[in-house]
């Protein structure tokens, strides 16, 4: 078991002074950096993003498929009884409440302002076939599947279960260095692990800020709809401040209190969100093109999970299917860690099938919804969704809820949801970043959570009153590659410290 620190020590006590500081300056120098050299930044980090998908874009698709497969294993495998701490454990959280707060760390927002527009995206411009046909509408369902799908929770799944077993069977510290500690050894407390660290927390700042700048968009947009309120970067950075003042909120309220709670009301507004649409909607257009999109997604997992665009010659899958790994391996530190976290107790098979299972269920439902809600709209009734998402991609799925009943008070629930997300999201990773960076210490002040809170909505606001987004998000995404390999090579770590027993010494 680990020793909780005590009460009385200083926050310089309490932190590692070499991860926070270096985190904390590189993160400002960065901004500070991008907005007075904005211009070539984007350029620059476009390049390194174009180099990372033409040289290494095979390393990302091999990896998913890697790694979905060996957690498949763990959850059939010999190890699939071991619990995550000691053997009379217990899960601290609900099946509910875990799956809730596991689901709206890992996607939520994001998954609001995509599940329109990706499908529709897709759909008028697919990779292959005809646009605009029945055909491209079975491919843009299936192809956003895979996106969301089971190779992308199978990356989270991989880094959340390393870091629970070398926590909470290990006795190590929570963190992501650690996840290599059978392969390196004490090497970790030094300079190497140390790096480690640090990426983990620029990348989910940085992807955590990308995040709030799409979301806040989308809030502004949606209140833009609702109040007439202008859609301007000076609105969205007001947004920002107020909704980070929730943050904050939620990050006193604590862990059980303010996440757990949140996490539950946004998930039953994300589930009445759905219903409502499945009922004004196509209902049973919907139904049958989710059982036909569901089933046409597993029987293909393989083969479109490993299409890789070698002999078309094109370049379609740089800004989409190795954009959305890199970013899933560059959040899976931040997302691998808090579904650590509130994992203890749970079985190494409850836990691979809980994450890759029931997220994958529900984003097959809602990119369903809604997304072959806007695919009949276009096939078989009056058009427009994607002019509309090709004009504002923020402003698609409540292009979508006007040509309905009820749309004035649809529109207002996504924006409470979307508010929620947001808050969830934001506190999630403000958590995370403050166990990196204490050396995995729990129960630490308030102030450093409330420090790293402040820290994603500055970087947010900045950027979206200077510009910068762009370069913030693919700078975030080139961390994907070294977490890419991280993981690869966890997983002959994870193998060793399973064989090994749960037994170990506290690092």
């Amino acid at each position: 078991m680990r020793e909780r620190e005590p009460a009385q020590k200083s926050i310089l006590q309490i932190i590692q002074p070499w991860v926070f500081f270096s985190s904390a300056i590189l993160i400002i120098a960065f901004v500070a950096f991008n907005l007075a050299f904005q211009s070539s930044l984007e350029v620059f980090f476009q390049n390194v993003m174009a180099f990372i998908a033409a040289k290494f874009g095979w390393l990302y698709v091999l990896s998913v498929n890697v790694i979905l497969g060996f957690c498949l294993y763990l959850g059939f495998g010999r190890f699939k009884n071991l619990r995550l701490g000691p053997p009379d454990s217990q899960p601290e959280f609900s099946n509910w409440a875990w799956l809730s707060m596991l689901f709206n760390a890992g996607i939520g927002m994001v998954l609001m302002f995509y599940a329109v527009a990706e499908p529709i995206l897709h759909f008028s411009d697919p990779p292959y076939g005809t646009a605009n046909t029945i055909e491209a509408a079975k491919n843009a369902m299936n192809i956003s599947y895979l996106h969301w799908g089971f190779h992308g929770w199978a990356v989270y799944a991989m880094m959340g279960l390393s870091i629970a077993f070398f926590t909470y069977n290990k006795g190590l510290p929570l963190g992501v260095r650690w996840v290599l500690y059978p392969l390196l050894g004490d090497r970790l407390k030094g300079g190497f692990g140390n790096a480690i660290d640090i990426m983990a927390v620029v990348a989910t700042i940085f992807g955590l800020a990308t995040t709030m700048g799409l979301g806040i968009q989308m809030i502004n947009s949606g209140m833009h709809y609702l109040f007439g309120l202008a859609e301007s970067p000076g609105v969205q950075v007001v947004l920002i401040f107020v909704i980070t003042l929730f943050v904050i909120g939620s990050a006193i309220s604590g862990l059980t209190k303010g996440i757990q709670l949140l996490s539950k009301l946004a998930s039953i507004m994300a589930i009445a969100l759905m219903l409502f649409m499945l009922i004004v909607g196509p209902t049973v257009f919907i139904l049958g093109a989710t059982v036909q999109g569901a089933g046409y997604y597993l029987q293909s997992l393989i083969s479109t999970g490993t299409w890789m665009e070698v002999y078309e010659g094109t370049n379609w899958m740089d800004s989409w299917t190795f954009f959305y790994w890199g970013w899933w391996f560059a959040w899976a530190p931040f997302v691998g860690l808090f579904i650590a976290r509130i994992s203890k107790g749970r079985t190494i098979k409850e836990f691979v099938f809980g994450v890759l299972l029931a997220p994958t269920l529900v984003i097959i439902m809602w990119i369903s919804i809604f997304g072959n809600t806007a695919l009949h709209i276009e096939l078989f009734g009056a058009g427009g969704i994607t002019t509309a998402v090709n004009n504002n991609v923020a402003t698609a799925l409540f292009d979508l809820l006007e040509r309905f009943p009820l749309s004035y008070l649809s529109i207002f629930f996504v924006v409470i949801a979307a508010v929620i997300f947001f808050v969830t999201s934001s506190d999630s990773g403000s958590l995370v970043v403050d166990y990196i960076t204490s050396g995995g210490k729990e129960n630490n002040p308030v102030v450093l959570r409330v420090f790293w809170a402040l820290m994603q909505g500055m970087v947010a606001a900045v950027l979206i009153w200077g510009g910068g987004l762009i370069a913030l998000q693919t700078v975030s995404l080139a961390t994907g590659l070294p977490m890419c390999i991280l993981m690869l090579v966890g997983i002959f770590s994870l193998m060793k410290g399973l064989r090994e027993g749960s037994s170990g010494k506290k690092a």
